[in-house]
């Protein structure tokens, strides 16, 4: 249950920050508001605090899995998030870096 809950958490905080970071070149209110749009950094923090607490008791205090899991999400959702969002295409190199995330993750979770 712990490893799912880090992983809602962190998904959800890498969904909301993307919008908070990239939000500056699609929409000319965020573009504009960059005190406001850096306070969402407020709950934001607290999705990654909680996504890393869950994360290290899953792992058993370790904090290394967290921080490469974290990593992992964080490339797959901006990936997506890019591609859905702006259209950007997934060019090779993209591709092979997603393909390295997704590496990282599968050994943080599976390699004992």
């Amino acid at each position: 249950m712990n490893l799912i809950l880090g992983f809602l958490y962190a998904l959800a905080a890498q969904i909301l920050t993307f919008f908070q970071l990239q939000g500056q070149f699609k929409y000319e209110w965020a573009k504009e508001n960059p005190f406001i749009m850096s306070l969402i950094g407020i709950p934001l923090s607290l999705l990654y605090i909680q996504s890393v607490k869950y994360l290290v008791v899953h792992f058993d205090g370790q904090l290394w899995p967290s921080r490469l899991l974290g990593f992992a999400i964080g490339a797959i959702v901006f990936t997506f998030m890019s591609w859905a969002w702006f259209r950007e295409p997934l060019s090779l190199k993209t591709l092979i870096c997603l393909g390295l995330a997704v590496c990282i993750m599968v050994i943080q979770l599976f390699w004992k």
